[in-house]
């Protein structure tokens, strides 16, 4: 008896020291995925999207149309607007109160206020150095996108430096520097140069190990075996994408379907920073035409659905960040002066713009009368100084609050302190 009364407290001690054990390990292995979820405030997966030229009231106009559609008068949200963090970015250069879209590029891609019509350089002409940048050396796989050019302002701001955004074939010779490891967009403007007399656009990124592939097919038959790679859309091969028009070719990859080819570049394994930009937004901002701004605008929420979707897939590792780099035509949704209320006549907008077949070949003049008639002003064909709207999700996006610079961005996606904050 006595030797089995010793057992029975020996035995409740072995247990004790097991059960304590068990629990060491547990919260050893829940400390070591805080940790790793917390402790790092850059998250593993970023994307940041610019609206070009997308203000608050483009926005607004957007949702209107979209109620509009739905039999209602208000009420209907694009998917980025529902995201829970909202801030407000002033937009100023270092020598204009209203930027242009290099110098506001250049401040969210690497916290430096610049020059109008400078990119990744400071007002003395010293390199910046884009966020991305830093993230690749860290082991962030990188893509850049736009459904402009590929060496247009804003997503050359980060790879490029130069005094002047309008070079951009010398711009097109600083891409295979950067390293990253994906480029998507219609093409790139001067393809041969700007006297059409410089080694073709094609040809030079090949010999540098960016090869291009035209289109989704030749994509996916070169991204098995390239470690970096350019989609382009097939119908600009060998030709300079500079050629605006407001007019939306259908057949081409949208958006999305671009940051849906870089995502399956890139995979999950490692971390990554995508930039996309719908540039377009901007241009039929310029022409001062609401009906393809707000059809723009919905292709952009479009490619934001795509980053969302893996959000969801994995929400404790990814940022999403949708902003602006400034508002283009100081648009105003309503138009009356005779102190009544103006009405938004969006099927009449729409009818006269499907009856002219997807064009804009109207006057200037016209077009704003016509427009107004429709309840939606303008005050000018050109940038305003105005803050932009930045709407967040995922990791670390709480830092999004308040007002903001757009010098402020690049910190608060990697989780860095702002002044005064």
């Amino acid at each position: 008896m006595e030797n089995n009364d010793l057992k029975h407290p020996l035995r409740a001690i072995a247990i004790g020291f097991l059960v304590l054990v068990a629990l060491l390990i547990g919260y050893g292995a829940i400390r070591a995925n805080w940790r790793k979820t917390h402790d790092n405030p850059t998250p593993k997966y970023i994307f940041l999207f610019i609206g070009d030229g997308m203000g608050n009231s483009h926005v607004c106009a957007t949702e209107s149309y979209l109620s509009w559609k739905k039999g209602k008068l208000g009420g209907e949200q694009l998917l980025f607007t529902q995201f829970p963090q909202l801030a407000l970015a002033s937009t100023y250069s270092a020598d204009h109160q209203v930027t242009c879209s290099s110098a506001a590029a250049t401040a969210f891609s690497s916290g430096v206020k610049t020059n109008n019509n400078y990119i990744g350089v400071d007002p003395d002409r010293n390199p910046t150095r884009p966020f991305s940048m830093d993230l690749h050396e860290q082991g962030y796989r990188v893509g850049i996108m736009s459904s402009v050019p590929i060496n247009h302002a804003t997503p050359a701001a980060f790879y490029a430096h130069s005094a002047s955004r309008w070079g951009y074939y010398p711009i097109t010779l600083e891409l295979p520097a950067s390293g990253y490891e994906f480029f998507a967009g219609p093409g790139f403007c001067e393809w041969t140069g700007a006297d059409n007399d410089q080694m073709p656009t094609e040809t030079y990124l090949a010999s540098k190990g960016y090869p291009i592939a035209w289109g989704e097919k030749e994509f996916r038959e070169k991204m098995k075996t390239e470690q970096h790679l350019i989609f382009c859309q097939e119908n600009n091969r060998g030709k300079s994408a500079d050629d605006y028009t407001i007019d939306y070719d259908s057949t081409w990859v949208s958006l999305g379907g671009m940051l849906e080819l870089g995502l399956e570049y890139l995979g999950d394994k490692d971390p990554f920073f995508i930039l996309c930009e719908g540039g377009e937004i901007d241009w039929c901002a310029h022409e001062n035409s609401v009906y393809p701004m707000v059809q723009a605008i919905r292709r952009f929420d479009d490619a934001v659905r795509v980053a969302y979707d893996f959000y969801l897939a994995h929400p404790d590792e990814t940022l999403i960040v949708v902003t602006a780099d400034h508002e283009t035509g100081g648009l105003a949704v309503g138009y009356n002066f005779d102190w009544q209320f103006s009405v938004q006549d969006w099927k009449k907008l729409e009818d006269r713009w499907i009856a002219d077949g997807c064009t804009d070949t109207m006057p200037h003049a016209e077009r704003l009368r016509w427009q107004q008639e429709c309840g939606f002003g303008w005050t000018t064909n050109e940038h305003t100084g105005a803050p932009v709207p930045v709407y967040a999700v995922g990791k670390g996006a709480e830092r999004f609050h308040g007002r903001i610079d757009n010098t402020d961005i690049p910190r608060l996606i990697q989780g860095k302190s702002i002044t005064g904050r």
